[in-house]
């Protein structure tokens, strides 16, 4: 059965694995007509959709009963952690506080020291082909990470998306420390748009991987598809016990292109999605639920569909990575270069999402819980769709409310 998914059928040790030879493929970056990819809107569009509202990582630390949090927050920025970042992605945290990010361009995984900012390179992952919104994109450590020392990471390849994982070796000299990639999933669609990339394992200790339909509508209700889906996995890439279409790694279908992943208090799976011209989304997500793309770009009367709880004009969000902490999502904006806040009240919102930081760092693309009330957020402003200004990108660290 998991020859359709080209699972491999047995692994090797990765030790043992021999690397793939690194293969680069320079490919135009192409924006279709009334699109919101990576740069979050249509491409000439003027922005005017409707307003804004109508009408991995590990799950944060359980609080005794579950208490609405206030209608308005607060962000303060506690110091900026690092800088000169090349196209960073995907952001991880090590035990020590120390971060790993990825670059999409460069197909390089960075130490940044959590005190310092230093910047130390593990290495450069081999089989990475950049091109557009490919690259290498979404990294996670390994719910085993302190015996096994692996990191997960997600890519585009020459012929398709995949997710591979690495031994991290600390002892070996700077840019070599990186081990053989082991692929555990292949197959996922590639394009140069709607690649999807965010992973991230839940509670339950499987990984999660958010994907893109790669330009192809049609695969979004394709459930033999792995493109336009979240997918749910073990370590070791078979579909995980549970999911809810027998022997597949199909989690929940109908996405476009799911960007952010996230669990509240309560391990309840929320994603974050680019729209195509008029909404983008904040989803709650329940195993085997149809959230309507093609058919349905934000909520929709049309029975079947799951709505999402949130949506917003694509000029306003165009979201990337998201984050649970003291009671809401916080949500990264390409396009709308700002940090939403959308407090929760079990999987609906409370309030009124709430807006920071609007233009003041550029495009935001990944945030990650840095502890109690702490967040870590990433700009992404030397992917090639604004003029960077001096020290782009950057890593900074939130206090939130």
């Amino acid at each position: 059965m998991y020859d359709k998914w080209n699972l491999p059928r047995r692994r090797d040790k990765i030790v043992q694995r021999r690397a793939v030879t690194a293969v680069l493929a320079a490919a135009a970056l192409l924006l279709t007509a009334g699109c919101s990819s990576d740069d979050g809107g249509s491409p000439g569009g003027d922005g005017s959709a409707p307003s804004s509202r109508t009408s991995g990582q590990a799950s944060p630390p359980e609080r005794s009963g579950e208490q609405t949090p206030p209608a308005k927050g607060s962000v303060k920025v506690l110091r900026t952690v690092a800088t000169g970042l090349k196209t960073p992605w995907g952001l991880a945290a090590l035990p020590d506080g120390d971060l790993l990010v990825s670059s999409r361009d460069e197909a390089t995984i960075t130490r940044v020291d959590g005190k310092t900012g230093k910047k130390t390179e593990l290495g450069e992952v081999p089989g990475v082909s950049p091109a557009g919104e490919g690259g290498l994109l979404g990294i996670a450590l390994s719910p085993e990470y302190a015996s096994d020392h692996m990191i997960y990471a997600y890519f585009t390849s020459a012929s398709d998306n995949r997710i591979v994982r690495m031994i991290y070796d600390e002892k070996k000299p700077s840019g070599e420390q990186l081990g053989a990639p082991d692929t555990v999933l292949r197959g996922i669609p590639k394009g140069v748009i709607h690649n999807g990339g965010r992973i991230a394992f839940g509670p339950d200790k499987m990984l999660f991987a958010g994907t893109g339909e790669s330009g192809d509508t049609g695969l979004s209700q394709d459930k033999e598809s792995l493109g336009g889906k979240i997918l749910r996995i073990t370590p070791e890439g078979e579909p995980a016990p549970g999911n809810p279409f027998p022997d597949s790694p199909v989690y929940s279908y109908g996405h476009r292109n799911v960007q952010g992943l996230a669990w509240d208090a309560k391990q309840r799976l929320f994603a974050s999605e680019f729209g195509q011209n008029t909404w983008d989304e904040l989803n709650a997500i329940k195993p085997g639920d149809n959230y309507g793309w093609p058919e349905a770009e934000g909520r929709s009367d049309e029975g079947g569909f799951h709505n999402p709880l949130e949506q917003w004009s694509t000029g306003e969000a165009s979201p990337s990575g998201i984050a649970y902490a003291e009671g809401s999502i916080w949500m990264a904006g390409l396009r709308g270069q700002r940090l939403w806040r959308i407090p929760l009240k079990g999987t609906e919102a409370s309030a009124e999402p709430q807006a920071f930081f609007e233009g003041e760092y550029g495009r935001l693309r990944t945030v990650l819980p840095a502890g109690e009330n702490r967040l870590w957020l990433v700009s992404s402003n030397t992917d090639g769709h604004v003029e960077p200004k001096d020290g782009d990108d950057r890593i900074l660290e939130l206090e939130v409310s």
